[in-house]
Formats: C-alpha cells, structure tokens, sequence
C-alpha cells in the first residue's frame, strides 16, 4: 500500500504524489480513497483503496528500470505490427500504455516514433505518441529528479 509522500505512477495519467488518504461514502459505504496530485496539468485523482491494483497504481521507477527505459527507447527492432491495420495497431498499443508496464510504454513510444520518421502517422497514432511521451516524461521527471523538459530531452536522445 502506498503511503502520504509517495511519488506513483497512474497509467495513462503519469505521474503523481500521494498527498492524503480520505473516506468518502460511495453506495452508503464508508469508502477510503488515496488522493493523488498529478504532475501533468495538477489534476487531482481520487483512487478507491480496494481499487489501487485494479487501475494499475505503482510506484515510480527505480533507476535500474531507467536504464531497462534507456535500452527499449534506443533499440531498432523493427515492429512485427507494421502489416497491421492502423486502428488495430491503435487498439494494441493503447492496451500496452493501459497496463502499466513502463517498458510496454517505452516499446510504444519507440515504435510509434521510428514510424513517424518513416512514414507519417495516423492523427490518431500521433496523438497516442503525444500521450504517451508525457506520461513517461513525467515518470523519468520523479526517478531522475529532473525537470519535464529535461525529461523529455533525454528520451529525445535516446530516440535519436
């Protein structure tokens, strides 16, 4: 369980600090909640006690992992989904970046990005891309204590 001060990750939000705990009453039951302040745009997240593993709540990664991070994004293996439609493609990747593996996120980061250098993406994938870069910029801003921008400069270099 996750305590007042931890740094955490929400997928498809980033992440964030646990910064309380309420209770609440939801269907006439007492209900505890961990209240969580995003680092992408403040936002505030209430997540259910009983409901921390089921949306996928872990904490941020350790620097072991950021350099497991730094080998996905730099790897040139070309992507075994390229024969498959867009919108597949979308389906697949959009379930990755939701179960909360970072290296899942980082391999959609470094596929989607390789491919908009080859050919350009769908407006939909591009978007996907966009989304994704944040929340693991967010992710490296807490494990490396370093700004957003710097976060992004950095996976900026590794796909480069």
């Amino acid at each position: 369980m996750f305590s007042i001060g931890d740094n955490v990750v929400y997928p498809m939000h980033g992440a964030g600090k646990v910064v309380g705990v309420e209770e609440r009453m939801f269907a006439n039951q007492p209900t505890k909640y961990l209240v969580l302040t995003m680092l992408l745009g403040g936002m505030k997240v209430h997540v259910p006690f009983l409901s921390v593993e089921k949306v996928g709540l872990r904490p941020v990664s350790d620097k072991k992992t950021v350099t497991k991070i730094a080998k996905v994004l730099k790897d040139r293996t070309g992507s075994n989904l390229r024969s498959i439609t867009w919108n597949r493609r979308f389906a697949i990747y959009l379930d990755k970046m939701k179960s909360g593996d970072v290296l899942e996120l980082a391999e959609v980061i470094r596929v989607l990005s390789v491919q908009d250098h080859d050919k350009k993406l769908s407006t939909g994938e591009k978007r996907l891309l966009t989304n994704a870069r944040e929340i693991l910029a967010s992710e490296i801003c807490i494990a490396k204590a370093t700004s957003l921008d710097e976060a992004e400069v950095w996976i900026d270099k590794l796909l480069a």
